[in-house]
């Protein structure tokens, strides 16, 4: 063995929001609302929102992550499929695939985000994954409260 090590977990989110499916959907699709609650404070946060378009996010705590994503699966106010890879400088951390539902719930909304990753060289944690995932959920869920 080489001592490489290679974790796989499963996680999965539910929120709702106070706020229509085509409403939660386009926080997801629209480059600048997106990043409010995603990428704050990233200058370089970039988003193509198609099947095959890409997405990347660097970490502003100066440790070099950058996360890319690239989009494989969207139907409109209903699902988005993407996978990511995160980088710490160049060195592969995590690679990970994600669906998001958007269903509505009554007058609400309700989000079922369920991610598949693997964690390479407990370089990240599966824990803190799903935290920080989380975190990021609830800051969309401020940013549908603002509108």
């Amino acid at each position: 063995m080489t001592g490489h090590s290679v974790k796989h977990s499963t996680f999965t989110l539910e929120r709702t929001y106070a706020a229509a499916p085509g409403t939660v959907f386009a926080a997801w699709s629209d480059r600048d609302t997106k990043a409010k609650w995603f990428a704050a404070g990233d200058s370089r946060y970039s988003l193509d929102f198609r099947v095959g378009g890409t997405e990347s996010v660097h970490g502003g705590d100066g440790t070099g992550l950058v996360a890319r994503s690239t989009y494989h699966d969207i139907i409109p106010d209903e699902r988005i499929v993407y996978t990511t890879a995160l980088f710490t400088g160049e060195v592969l951390s995590t690679v990970s695939l994600t669906t998001v539902r958007i269903a509505p719930n009554g007058d609400e909304t309700l989000l079922v985000l369920t991610e598949q990753g693997t964690f390479l060289d407990d370089q990240e944690q599966p824990e803190w994954r799903e935290q920080g995932t989380g975190d990021w959920l609830d800051a969309l869920g401020r940013e549908m409260n603002e509108r």
